[in-house]
This record gives structure tokens, C-alpha cells and sequence, in this order.
């Protein structure tokens, strides 16, 4: 489990660092999205990976890791976007923004830690490909969850299913730089 916080924090500092970058660069704009818009990016991300997955050539020269941390960091945004009030406007400081950050991220962190434990990092012997699906699943429950009005009956709700995307974002990243190691 050592190895795995080491590679988990290393992929997270990443995703941490262009988030922030970004958000210099472009401020907060990302609060005028709705969930469900933020839903369809992630989703956007998700499918393009799927695609390059599948397809034998690639005609726009960026890496997939690139979406893998932008899953990573659209799901963060859609947590904050969850908790945090419109009301709280649109534009907020670097400070505020990382600290929002990071508490989602050190709940994200836990959870993987929990569910890591309980089964045995059994991520470990999946393919890249089934992480890509595991999150566009996540993603269809989120739209159903959303088109319910947030509402479910027995199953965890939006903020779990987020986390649980970002997780197996970090991993596909901890399995795409093993790779690359080799």
C-alpha cells in the first residue's frame, strides 16, 4: 500500500499542478458550468480515451494522460461545484480555489485508501481499457442520477460516483507511467 500512496500522490501532485496553472491562467470560469455540464466534459474526456483506446491512428497529437488528469481535475470541480453555492459567485482567489482543492482531493484520497484495502488492489491486474470503462459506466449513473434530480434509491449518490472517476483516472496515470517505465 506504500507504493501505491507514493505513486497516487505523485500522479495527484501532477493533476494538482496543471489545475493550477490553469486556474491562473483562466481564473475560476468553471463555476458558470451546471453539473450536468461539467458531467458532459468529463464525459467528452472519457470518450475520446476510449477512442484512441480503439482506433489505430490518432490525428490530434496529445497524450492521454492529458485526459486522464482532466478527469481527475473536472471531477474535483464537479464536487466543488456540488457543495459550493452559486450564490458564492464566479470568481474567487487562488487560495480559495486550492483549499476547495485539496479537500476534495485528501476525501477522494480516503476513499481510495478504504476501498484499496478492502480489495486488495485488485486494480492493479486490470487493463488501462477497463478503468476507461469503469469511469464512462460511472459516468451514464451520474446522467440518470442527475435526469432523477439527484434522487436515488438504494445507491450512492453523485459525490461517491465523482470520486470514484477521479481514483480510477489516478490509477490509469499510476498504470500508464509503470508502462512507460518499462
Amino acid at each position: 500500500m506504500e507504493k501505491t500512496l507514493r505513486q497516487y500522490d505523485k500522479a495527484l501532485a501532477i493533476c494538482k499542478d496543471v489545475f493550477i496553472k490553469k486556474t491562473k491562467d483562466y481564473g475560476t470560469a468553471w463555476r458558470i458550468l451546471r453539473s450536468s455540464s461539467l458531467t458532459d466534459q468529463l464525459f467528452i474526456k472519457a470518450s475520446r480515451i476510449r477512442s484512441i483506446e480503439e482506433l489505430t491512428e490518432q490525428k490530434v497529437d496529445e497524450a492521454v494522460d492529458s485526459e486522464y488528469i482532466g478527469l481527475v481535475n473536472y471531477s474535483i470541480m464537479a464536487l466543488i461545484q456540488m457543495a459550493v453555492p452559486e450564490s458564492e459567485g464566479l470568481e474567487w482567489s487562488l487560495e480559495k480555489v486550492e483549499k476547495l482543492y485539496d479537500n476534495y482531493v485528501a476525501q477522494t484520497r480516503d476513499l481510495m485508501i478504504a476501498k484499496n484495502h478492502d480489495y486488495g488492489e485488485a486494480w492493479r491486474d486490470m487493463r488501462i481499457s477497463s478503468l476507461t470503462d469503469l469511469i464512462l459506466m460511472k459516468l451514464l449513473r451520474v446522467k440518470q442520477i442527475e435526469d432523477n434530480e439527484g434522487k436515488t434509491l438504494i445507491s450512492e449518490g453523485l459525490d461517491a460516483n465523482y470520486m470514484d472517476m477521479a481514483n480510477y483516472a489516478l490509477f490509469a496515470l499510476i498504470k500508464l507511467d509503470e508502462k512507460e517505465k518499462k
